[in-house]
């Protein structure tokens, strides 16, 4: 009895030690195998992570803990073709290098700031001129370049990852310690949802969004200027030459700017047009024209022809940042591949630019016991 009892108890331990293998296996993959990471390099002496995130439906989506980017896109095309939709680079460190905030969270305050200085509570801060003579996307430092401790799961709207950053008190010149949660979950109804949260201990401003350059042909496979592009918007930020906003909204009818129907990007971006800044292109701000309390909406459709690919934005923020790669420049991206002027565009769900110098804009103020809540989903599908 004693042999057997010994055999018991070997098997009995036996099995528990794969269970507890199997476990271990689980968790570095995450559940059904939907959740993956790798190590992807260094970058500014930091050891980056790059997770993959997979769906139902076989869509994969990569993103990096460093500067929160979204490095690929696989998505089908009406023959069920796959391609990589999401210009970028093989390694974290060549996205300081060579990049124009590819595929990053931008903060804190995306978009410019005229001369880099607001005036909150009475009182001027002076930030960064990065973008001279402008302050753009958060200074030389921002939310981009940052590595965010990222908590990978399987939620029940499917794979996701949490990230999360505190910004000291007056980093980059904003006031204010800045605790922020940003959460990617790809669902399998194909839709990248992005949900950002942060809370203050100073009143600040802040204005977050992702910053991927869209290609829906393929990264690398020429420019966007076939594209067809429909923005649920009646007006825009018409800007300087530095790309502050006039005084006022510009109506979009009878304009190179009016996307309210389907229409091709490149159809009318050379027009001679005050606003296309001779031949450089859009990179403007849209306001929905629906209201502006928070609810989830439907901004705009973005259409690749011959692949059929598609891709919906649907946010609660009032403004869109549409640019449409005037300044690629030939960079050597994934795979060699290049991006040419134009070869990738943008569709920047915020508040509008220089909205803390503006008071008849969204305001853009955080104040301590309030939280900052934005969404915005990209929604990947295939014209019928």
């Amino acid at each position: 009895m004693k042999s057997i009892s010994g055999l018991f108890s070997v098997i009995t331990i036996s099995l528990l030690f794969t269970a507890c293998a199997q476990e271990e296996g689980d968790k570095s993959t995450g559940d059904n195998k939907m959740i993956s990471s790798e190590a992807w390099g260094t970058v500014n002496g930091k050891e980056a992570t790059l997770y993959t995130l997979k769906n139902a439906n076989g869509l994969v989506v990569r993103i990096s803990d460093y500067g929160g980017i979204i490095v690929s896109v696989m998505a089908p095309d009406r023959d069920g073709k796959m391609a990589d939709v999401v210009l970028g680079f093989d390694t974290p460190a060549e996205y300081p290098e060579k990049s124009q905030y590819f595929g990053c969270i931008t903060g804190r305050y995306a978009n410019r700031i005229a001369k880099g200085k607001f005036t909150l509570d009475g009182k001027e801060y002076t930030l960064a001129t990065n973008n001279d003579p402008n302050h753009l996307h958060g200074g030389e430092a921002g939310f981009d370049q940052q590595l965010w401790a990222t908590t990978a799961q399987q939620s029940a709207a499917g794979a996701q990852l949490v990230m999360k950053w505190t910004s000291p008190d007056g980093d980059q010149g904003y006031p204010g310690a800045l605790d922020t949660t940003v959460t990617y979950t790809l669902t399998d109804d194909n839709e990248l949802k992005i949900d950002y949260r942060a809370t203050t201990d100073k009143p600040t401003v802040l204005n977050l969004t992702n910053h991927a350059y869209f290609n829906l042909k393929g990264a690398g496979e020429g420019t966007i200027l076939d594209h067809k592009l429909q923005i649920n918007a009646d007006q825009f930020c018409a800007t300087d030459n530095t790309g502050i906003p006039f005084e006022g909204l510009a109506d979009v009818e009878g304009t190179p700017f009016d996307f309210r129907s389907s229409t091709e990007i490149g159809a009318r971006i050379d027009e001679d047009n005050q606003q296309l800044k001779n031949g450089i292109g859009y990179d403007h701000n849209w306001c929905i024209k629906d209201s502006r309390d928070g609810k989830l909406q439907h901004f705009a459709t973005l259409t690749e022809p011959a692949s059929g690919r598609t891709l919906e934005v649907h946010t609660t923020e009032p403004g869109l940042q549409f640019y449409c790669g005037n300044y690629l420049e030939g960079q050597k991206g994934k795979g060699g591949k290049t991006y040419v002027h134009r070869g990738g565009l943008c569709l920047e769900a915020q508040t509008f630019p220089d909205s803390p110098n503006r008071p008849d804009y969204p305001s853009p103020v955080l104040r301590p016991g309030e939280t900052y809540n934005q969404t915005t989903i990209y929604k990947f599908g295939v014209a019928e």
